[in-house]
């Protein structure tokens, strides 16, 4: 099972949760960027339905590929 962990950092003139290289949206306090992290996290184990998904990779190649309902990750919050 996948591990993905969420942080809350300073963000443009804010706070945001942050996956990797990738920003949420700004809040404008650390409390509600804690709360919206946690939030995400819940969600991602919540299974949904098997369906082809398409994302754009780091070299910016298109990917399609399964996502299966019960391919959820393990996600929790760093703070």
């Amino acid at each position: 099972m996948r591990k993905l962990y969420y942080r809350v950092v300073e963000h443009d003139g804010g706070w945001a949760y942050k996956l990797k290289d990738v920003f949420s949206e700004t809040f404008t306090s650390h409390d509600a960027a804690l709360a919206a992290a946690h939030r995400v996290a819940r969600e991602q184990h919540v299974p949904g339905d098997t369906v082809n998904i398409e994302y754009q990779d780091e070299a910016g190649r298109w990917i399609t590929e399964l996502a299966r309902s019960d391919d959820r990750p393990d996600a929790g919050v760093i703070d």
